[in-house]
């Protein structure tokens, strides 16, 4: 059997990990301290919690049981990390433990998430991203959708829907920007770059916007939510009216995710108000 052929079920094969992961981040809530890192430039870089460190182990000691062969990008230096060490990056899982660790899971400032991806060759090929809070696992595989499950439940067909009035914001967004949105009519809530991602895919939620400052702009670990929100039928955008670039490497400061096309006017209109653009 091929690596390839093997990577086929992967969002399958890591989405029982994701339960219990979502599940210990959610348990622990409230009962850990922030225990920053030294080496990062900033607060939301720095920001850890033994639910970082205990939440990653989870996905790292069932991912090296079923896939020990791939490369890994983990976010925290965790002992299981070390079993890791093949450098092909053919196959190169991603895996941020809690996405949004200081503003959303210590703050309590919009959603957190937990977020794995599977990239073949330099683009994501599968993805998972786990809502605690909401209680929703979302997965999807390349050219074969988007799925949902909520928990203790069993896997649907997944597709974006331009309900509700909330749009989801990276946290930092210019206040210009979530003013003019807010004198638009909509609710604005700040929430961690995956659940920015899949917006569109949560009850309620009609589009999200991050901008990231910054060479690379949104990081690989914030890319993994695109590719379920392409896959659930989202128009998944980035700088220039772009769509937001499917690799792993070119750079975008932008990610527009909406369910109806006419939204994304909406969110630059937003950004414009900033002088960002779009």
């Amino acid at each position: 059997m091929s690596v390839d052929s093997d990577l086929g079920d992967f969002a399958i094969e890591m989405a029982p990990a994701l339960w219990r992961a979502a599940e210990l981040a959610r348990s622990l809530e409230g009962r850990v301290a922030n225990s920053p890192k030294p080496l990062e430039r900033t607060a939301a870089k720095q920001a850890l919690t033994a639910a970082d460190t205990a939440t990653q182990e989870v996905l790292l000691e069932h991912l090296f049981k079923r896939f020990p062969y791939v490369s890994l990008a983990a976010e925290e230096d965790t002992p299981a990390v070390a079993n890791f060490s093949c450098q092909d990056q053919d196959a190169l899982v991603v895996i941020d433990p809690i996405d949004g660790t200081l503003h959303s899971y210590l703050e309590g400032s919009g959603p957190y998430a937990v977020i794995v991806g599977l990239a073949l060759r330099g683009q994501f090929e599968a993805g998972l991203v786990a809502l605690p809070r909401e209680g929703l696992l979302l997965s999807a595989k390349r050219g074969c959708g988007a799925a949902m499950a909520r928990a203790g439940g069993a896997f649907r067909s997944a597709r974006v829907l331009a309900d509700g009035q909330r749009i989801l914001v990276s946290h930092g967004m210019p206040s210009a920007v979530c003013q003019r949105l807010r004198e638009q009519g909509f609710d604005v809530v700040s929430a961690c770059g995956g659940a920015v991602a899949v917006a569109p895919l949560i009850p309620g939620v009609r589009a999200g916007l991050r901008y990231a400052a910054g060479e690379q702009g949104v990081s690989i670990r914030g890319r993994v939510g695109a590719l379920i929100a392409r896959e659930a039928g989202a128009f998944v955008q980035g700088d220039a009216g772009q769509a937001f670039p499917p690799d792993l490497e070119t750079p975008s400061s932008t990610l527009r995710v909406v369910a109806a096309e006419e939204d994304l006017r909406i969110l630059d209109d937003g950004l414009q108000a900033a002088g960002l653009g779009a």
